[in-house]
C-alpha cells in the first residue's frame, strides 16, 4: 500500500536488491531515500520537510544533461520524468495516491494563488499579467480535466508547477522560517512530497534498467 512507503521500507527493500541496480540508477535510489529519511525526523518542521524532500527529489530525476544546457528547463525535466514513471507504474500507484489525496492537500495547492507564478508576476507589475485570475481559472479546469481523463503525467505537472513556485520562494528567501502567514501551501507542499516521492523511488526500483539519466555530480574518488 502507498502509505506504507517510509524511510525504513525503501531503505529495506534498496539493501536487498541493490544488487543488480546500474551505478548510475543505483546513486540516484541511495541518495534519494537518505533525503527522505532526513525529511521524515522533521516533525512538524514543514519548510525543512518540503526543502528536504525536494533534495530527494532532485536526487531522483535531475540529470547531466539538464545541468549542461545553457539555460535548463526544470519544468520540461519534470514532464520527462513524470512521463517515464507513469509509463512503468503499471498498477497505477501514482494516480490511486493523488485520488486519494485529491480531497486534501492536492486541492488545496491547486486552490492556493500564493503559488500560482502568473499572480506574482502580476503582483510585481510584470506586464501581461493582468488576467491571472483568468489563468487561475483556466489552469484549475484543466487540471481537474486531466484527473478525470486519468492523464498522471499531466496531473503531476500541473501539481509540481505549483510545487515549483514554493520551492523558488523558500529557496531565494521569499519568506521567513515558520511564519504564521501562509502556511497553508508549505504544510500541503510538504504533504504532497511526502506521499508522492517513496512511490516514484519505489517504481524507479522495480524498474531498475529504465534509462533514469546519468546524475551530474557522480561519486568521484
Amino acid at each position: 500500500m502507498t502509505h506504507d512507503l517510509d524511510h525504513a521500507t525503501l531503505k529495506a527493500k534498496q539493501r536487498a536488491i541493490r544488487g543488480g541496480f546500474p551505478e548510475n540508477m543505483g546513486l540516484r535510489v541511495h541518495r534519494a531515500i537518505s533525503w527522505i529519511g532526513r525529511a521524515e525526523s522533521c516533525g512538524e518542521d514543514h519548510d525543512a520537510r518540503f526543502l528536504f524532500l525536494w533534495i530527494a527529489f532532485n536526487a531522483a530525476y535531475a540529470s547531466e544533461e539538464q545541468f549542461q544546457l545553457a539555460a535548463p528547463s526544470e519544468r520540461a525535466a519534470f514532464a520527462d520524468f513524470f512521463e517515464r514513471l507513469v509509463r512503468l507504474d503499471g498498477e497505477a500507484r501514482i494516480y490511486r495516491a493523488l485520488w486519494q489525496k485529491f480531497h486534501g492537500p492536492v486541492r488545496l495547492l491547486m486552490q492556493n494563488r500564493y503559488v500560482f507564478h502568473p499572480f506574482w508576476q502580476h503582483h510585481n507589475g510584470i506586464a501581461g499579467h493582468a488576467d491571472w485570475e483568468a489563468r487561475f481559472t483556466a489552469a484549475a479546469r484543466s487540471f481537474a480535466a486531466a484527473f478525470q481523463q486519468g492523464d498522471c503525467a499531466r496531473v503531476l505537472s500541473f501539481v509540481f508547477d505549483r510545487l515549483y513556485v514554493l520551492r523558488n520562494q523558500l529557496m531565494h528567501g521569499g519568506a521567513t522560517w515558520n511564519s504564521g502567514v501562509n502556511r497553508a501551501q508549505v504544510r500541503d507542499g510538504a504533504a504532497i512530497l511526502g506521499f508522492l516521492l517513496p512511490v516514484f523511488v519505489d517504481i524507479m526500483m522495480d524498474n531498475p534498467q529504465a534509462d533514469w539519466g546519468r546524475p551530474f555530480y557522480p561519486v568521484v574518488d
